[in-house]
């Protein structure tokens, strides 16, 4: 991340609707002005998530679950099923349309990911992240 991040977004967000909208839709953007090259390619290669292991070996998170929110954000999510599971690495929304859907979405994925919580599940959602990770089609 940029110095000022916080800061940057705001102005990049005042400065555009369209930005603005993608951002309250998605709670991300396509371009990022926070994100410097080395985070991008870090992003996109998907080794950001790298350090998310040492949570899995804590306890705090699951290789497979939903993807974690930020507290600001929990009034955007539509649905419950976050909050009877464990946040994963990956899951569902990540190695589906992520990029193309919006954040209230994801509670989409999360809930068919709960009604569907079995091994096999887990199994087939880690290897589509290995496909995921190789055609580096993180953002």
């Amino acid at each position: 991340m940029v110095p000022n991040a916080e800061e940057r977004l705001e102005s990049h967000l005042a400065a555009s609707p369209q930005t603005r909208e993608e951002w309250d839709s998605t709670q991300k953007l396509k371009n990022d002005p926070r994100i410097t090259s080395t985070g991008k390619f870090l992003r996109k290669s998907s080794l950001d998530e790298l350090p998310q292991l040492w949570n899995v070996l804590t306890g705090d998170m699951s290789l497979v679950g939903p993807r974690p929110m930020m507290e600001n954000q929990e009034s955007l999510y539509p649905g419950t099923a976050y909050y009877a599971l464990r946040p994963g690495v990956t899951g569902s929304w990540q190695v589906s349309d992520r990029n193309e859907t919006t954040f209230a979405g994801r509670a989409k994925f999360d809930t068919e990911y709960y009604y569907s919580l079995s091994l096999a599940t887990d199994l087939k959602i880690l290897a589509r992240t290995v496909n995921v990770v190789l055609r580096a089609t993180g953002h």
